[in-house]
């Protein structure tokens, strides 16, 4: 069985409808939740998200409502988006990481469609999740370095976006890479035609001016 770092942000919906395949992978792929702060790595690389670009902000809730029916995986936007994600992901690392929380956290939001801005919605979430002080829990300095180590780790393995399943140093970013992951696992984590390693060292032809 390979093992997987597999980093997500409550934020994307991609993610959420790749935590509902993963289950599916468990014989061929163990995977290790590691929650990141989407935004820190799109500040870093200075890069917008989907949601910050109209048109693409159009599609992508679109296309990832389109995914999820034709998964058959239940999907419900919650009443803003983006919406900030960091008591949610610390949250996730006050539960050790566990995939049971982060599943239950993510089913939260785009199952449901609720977030925790409200008092008695953050509260229900903690009760469900088995946190009795969610504030101090979150608070906490551990789990602020934790997410902080996170992101650090995310981004020196060259994380681009979110989710990311690495395995080893190939990384398969989004919903719709889940496949070739399963795929390069099942070739024993490599890829044989020679086609993938000339691709990847091909030369830049041109570079736009910034």
């Amino acid at each position: 069985m390979a093992i997987a770092d597999w980093y997500f942000d409550f934020v994307s919906p991609f993610s959420y409808i790749q935590c509902e395949r993963l289950p599916a992978l468990a014989p061929r792929l163990q995977v290790r939740c590691k929650p990141v702060l989407f935004g820190a790595i799109l500040t870093k690389l200075e890069h917008k998200g989907p949601a910050e670009i109209d048109g693409k902000r159009t599609f992508t809730y679109q296309h990832a409502y389109w995914q999820a029916r034709a998964l058959g995986i239940p999907m419900k936007f919650p009443h803003v988006h983006p919406f900030n994600p960091l008591p949610l992901l610390r949250l996730a690392i006050g539960c050790d990481s566990t995939f049971a929380a982060v599943q239950q956290i993510f089913r939260f939001v785009w199952r449901d469609g609720r977030l925790p801005d409200l008092p008695i919605e953050w509260a229900e979430l903690a009760q469900a999740l088995g946190v009795h002080d969610p504030d101090a829990r979150i608070a906490a300095p551990e789990v602020k370095d934790e997410l902080k180590r996170n992101t650090d780790e995310a981004l020196a393995r060259g994380v681009f976006g979110v989710p990311t399943l690495a395995l080893g140093g190939a990384l398969f970013w989004g919903n719709d890479a889940t496949d070739m992951a399963v795929d390069y696992v099942a070739r024993g984590c490599r890829w044989d035609d020679p086609e993938y390693a000339r691709i990847v060292a091909l030369p830049t032809g041109v570079q736009r001016k910034r």
